[in-house]
């Protein structure tokens, strides 16, 4: 049995983050545990996740989660609209709420950031040379 989808594809903050991950080289997209993942060879992004509080998971639908370097990280969790996502927050991923409020150049320097972790030497040679 697979997981349920847990998102709707009309959102458009979904339609937003789908816009800026799959600009970067060679990314796709894929459903993985019914959130959309952002990948190459691994996930670089995730949208959608969800916390265990008392033991009860907490969904934060529209986020988008991402894997940063540990000092960037801890410095991000100060800020109230992050959080550390269930499964993955112990391997350095961090989750970010979203909202029409959102600064969309601050999500994308949080996805070129997971991206470059996961991507490969090879991607992110052809990525800075797209960005100069």
């Amino acid at each position: 049995m697979g997981h349920p989808i847990m998102f709707d594809d009309r959102d458009p903050l979904l339609k937003r983050v789908r816009s800026l991950a799959l600009a970067f080289p060679d990314a796709a997209e894929k459903v993985s545990h019914g959130h959309p993942a952002f990948y190459t060879t691994k996930v670089f992004a995730y949208y959608g996740g969800s916390v265990k509080v008392d033991g009860v998971y907490r969904q934060h639908e529209h986020s988008v989660v991402v894997l940063l370097p540990r000092d960037e990280r801890e410095a991000l969790l100060e800020d109230g609209r992050c959080y550390v996502p269930a499964y993955l927050g112990p391997s350095g991923w961090l989750g970010v709420d979203l909202d029409e409020d959102t600064d969309w150049a601050e999500i994308n320097e949080l996805l070129d950031a997971s991206y470059r972790q996961t991507a490969g030497p090879r991607r992110v040679a052809k990525l800075n040379a797209a960005t100069g």
